[in-house]
């Protein structure tokens, strides 16, 4: 199992990986926090998502939450060390989904309990409240952020800091421009400019540079993914390059596996290039499978956040998983705060199997607690490969905001127009 050899040479090369870890962070700004969607197929270890807006703090587990608290702490006095006023968190709107209700209460609690006042709100043009239920009968107020020449003010309070739980698929351009208030993670960072590919990119890097370091195949812990741009199914030629595409990208991953001695059978995800909550993703082990999509797989890929349109999709080496809760399909996702990990769970669904997407209606979330890596880490192999899988992600999100803002000096928090 490649879990077990990563977690040996790890362990073995632990004082060259934590200088470099350190001399990574030095170069670039750490974003609030992140998290990830992990896959472990027995043979390779990546992640398939990379959150810079996560939602599901609700789901992590205990004991993590409260050990969150003092990591809050410390990113916020390390990068805003004159906060007194407090924090705007900036949810979604328009979501009729009370789990990320539980999500928001759980980010407002963990704020709360740092020391901070936290003030919840969308970006408003008129004065407005509204008053929701979360899935655990949570009562929340959310309020309208109006623009007060170069900040903001929510009900009377103008906050220092804007933690940004709206993932910025509209780019709000009116409520943005000018705003000196900074807001982290950086409107930048939102899916309306950020992509995919770039992200994939920038962790294939960071990955070869420390399998290096630990002496273990760098292919164990990349994941090949390709750009596919001018996607749109209305048309006719589209559909015949994007199979010819697959089709090439499931040849190379064949010569690979050949290489490696896996007798599986490569698949491959095709995904919006700029999407979340799971949709535009759809899996294929095949150019004909592409010819032929039926009527709901091509509506399917037409789906985004917001019913805009998909205009890019990468092509991604699919990673079937290994890992299982309860018998299930599972897989781990990993929280981050200023690059240290914060917490985790398993998501698992009953209905799906190993090579499909989890990240749809029915999944469930069993413990998985990167806590326990304080107790042990030697005896905790599955949170130690999870977790610097998890921080290597992490740096490559601060060193993909560097490629979005074009920025080499980011060692400050960026303002809201950055």
């Amino acid at each position: 199992m490649i879990q077990d050899a990563i977690h040996r040479a790890i362990l073995r090369h632990i004082d060259d990986v934590q200088e470099w870890f350190r001399e990574q962070k030095k170069s670039a700004f750490l974003p609030f926090y992140s998290s990830f969607d992990l896959r472990d197929s027995s043979f390779k270890v990546a992640p398939v998502d990379a959150n810079a807006f996560p939602a599901g703090f609700n789901n992590i587990c205990q004991v993590d939450k409260e050990s969150a608290v003092d990591l809050v702490k410390t990113y916020l006095s390390t990068h805003y060390p004159e906060l007194k006023k407090g924090i705007l968190l900036l949810t979604e709107e328009h979501t009729q989904n009370p789990y990320y209700w539980d999500n928001v209460v759980a980010l407002k609690t963990l704020l709360e309990q740092a020391g901070q006042r936290v003030v919840l709100a969308i970006p408003g043009q008129e004065p407005g409240k509204q008053k929701l239920k979360s899935a655990s009968g949570y009562e929340v107020e959310l309020y309208h952020a109006l623009r007060q020449g170069e900040s903001v003010q929510v009900n009377g309070f103008e906050p220092e800091l804007i933690i940004s739980n709206n993932d910025f698929s509209q780019s709000y351009e009116n409520w943005i421009e000018g705003l000196q208030t900074p807001i982290n993670p950086p409107h930048t960072m939102g899916w309306h400019r950020r992509r995919k590919d770039q992200f994939f990119s920038v962790y294939n890097g960071l990955a070869e540079s420390f399998a290096r370091l630990i002496d273990i195949d760098p292919w164990s812990l990349q994941i090949e993914t390709r750009l596919f741009k001018n996607f749109d199914l209305t048309e006719e030629n589209t559909r015949a390059l994007l199979a010819e595409q697959v089709q090439s990208l499931i040849s190379d991953l064949e010569k690979a596996y050949e290489a490696r001695g896996i007798r599986q059978k490569p698949f491959v995800y095709i995904k919006n290039n700029s999407g979340t909550y799971g949709l535009g993703v759809i899996h294929t082990h095949s150019a004909e499978e592409i010819l032929n999509w039926s009527y709901k797989a091509r509506k399917k890929m037409k789906a985004a956040k917001g019913g805009g349109g998909i205009r890019e999709v990468i092509l991604q080496e699919g990673v079937a998983s290994v890992v299982r809760a309860d018998e299930f399909t599972a897989e781990p996702v990993i929280y981050m705060v200023g690059c240290e990990l914060a917490g985790g769970f398993l998501r698992s669904h009953s209905g799906k199997g190993a090579e499909e997407s989890l990240n749809s209606p029915g999944a469930v979330y069993r413990r998985l607690c990167v806590s326990d890596l304080q107790v042990d880490v030697e005896g905790a192999p599955m949170e130690n490969v999870y977790g610097w899988v998890a921080r290597l992600s992490f740096l490559a999100v601060a060193k993909e905001l560097q490629v979005i803002t074009g920025s080499t000096a980011l060692g400050r928090p960026p303002s809201g127009t950055t």
